[in-house]
């Protein structure tokens, strides 16, 4: 009765811990947001209305603090232990014949079940948020205005038997459906240039582009303005979501299911396969990250070297963090096996983690 009761004293702490850091980093990335938005309205759209530019805003911070979550447990975790043993609670723990080992499994089983809100709840819901987020941006600061992550925006080419076109946009949404900010530049068969077209949208149909409100620029006549135009393509959807897909705005239910489409289509869908791993791995990533943040900051107050201890938690993050890039990098270029790419920095992590407390403890 009295394990289970310290168990759940332990599990909580670390669950407040961790809330805390999550809360604070969540407002922080609201406020810099929200000032990051005013800022660009200001350029590109002076008329926006604010609470436009705030919802945008909002819609927008989800899926940024969704990054977050593993170093949140990370910080959260430290906090935890070095509080408890500040106040001499690990002492008085140990001293009433509980191990270290069993006063890190009530965290590590809260991570685990954090993982799995935050992949089954919180995924699904920044994902319909940041697709909704896009919308409102093309509607607030218009369609080549947006702020994106990447300045060249989105490729993609399409040849038929008439030539071929190149098509650029600005930002896409439902998984290339429809882009925002769309230009177009149409060749013939025997590669000379035949006109440039401009559309605020693009909407893709059964063989062709429906765009909206574009200019058609040709060399040979005055541009031309249609309310939409049609642009003939031979591309399917799941042709096009390898150019224009981000896995990050699929839910984690749905993700499934767009892999099973891109299988039957003979494409690789590599983003796909990676993120449904990432999220797949997330419950042990952050079980690892509380057994990293043990090995460093179950050292008693009173010998001393605390900084060290946090420093080397820090460095102990930034490290996992650095390697989970490099392998999803490495997974998108095609170069490594998405399964491996996301379950490698848990595993290095988690084993780093279980030898260093071992070590301590166990000699």
């Amino acid at each position: 009765m009295v394990l289970g009761t310290l168990s759940r004293y332990f599990a909580w702490r670390f669950v407040a811990a961790a809330a805390t850091v999550f809360g604070g980093v969540f407002v922080l990335v609201v406020l810099v947001d929200y000032v990051e938005m005013t800022r660009h309205a200001s350029n590109v759209a002076p008329n926006a209305p604010a609470l436009a530019v705030a919802q945008v805003s909002f819609y927008r911070v989800p899926q940024v603090t969704e990054r977050i979550i593993p170093f949140a447990t990370l910080i959260g975790a430290m906090m935890c232990y070095l509080t408890l043993s500040r106040r001499l609670e690990l002492v008085v723990a140990r001293s009433a014949g509980v191990s270290a080992w069993q006063f890190i499994a009530p965290a590590v089983a809260a991570a685990l079940l954090i993982g799995v809100a935050a992949t089954s709840l919180y995924n699904p819901l920044s994902a319909m948020m940041r697709e909704q987020s896009k919308k409102v941006e093309a509607e607030v600061f218009g369609p080549r205005n947006a702020p994106q992550r990447s300045g060249s925006g989105f490729w993609v080419r399409q040849r038929d038997v008439d030539g071929q076109a190149v098509i650029n946009a600005a930002s896409s949404r439902y998984q290339g459906s429809v882009l925002d900010g769309v230009t177009v530049l149409t060749f013939d068969a025997a590669g000379h240039f035949q006109e440039r077209i401009e559309a605020r949208r693009a909407e893709l149909e059964p063989g062709f582009w429906r765009l909206r409100d574009a200019k058609v620029f040709s060399p040979a006549t005055p541009p031309l303005e249609h309310a939409f135009y049609l642009l003939s393509t031979n591309l399917t959807l799941e042709q096009v979501r390898e150019s224009f897909a981000t896995p990050e705005t699929v839910s984690f239910w749905e993700l499934p299911y767009y892999i099973a489409l891109a299988e039957q289509a003979g494409l690789a869908a590599a983003g796909y396969r990676l993120q449904y791993q990432l999220l797949l791995a997330r419950p042990f990533l952050l079980a690892a990250m509380v057994l990293l943040a043990a090995s460093v900051s179950l050292r008693f107050f009173r010998f001393g070297g605390v900084t060290r201890m946090i420093l080397s938690g820090v460095l102990a993050g930034f490290l996992l963090y650095v390697l989970s890039k490099v392998t999803e990098d490495m997974s998108k270029a095609e170069l490594m096996h998405p399964v491996a790419a996301a379950w490698l920095p848990v595993l290095a992590g988690g084993l780093t983690g279980f030898v260093v407390l071992l070590y301590q403890e166990d000699g």
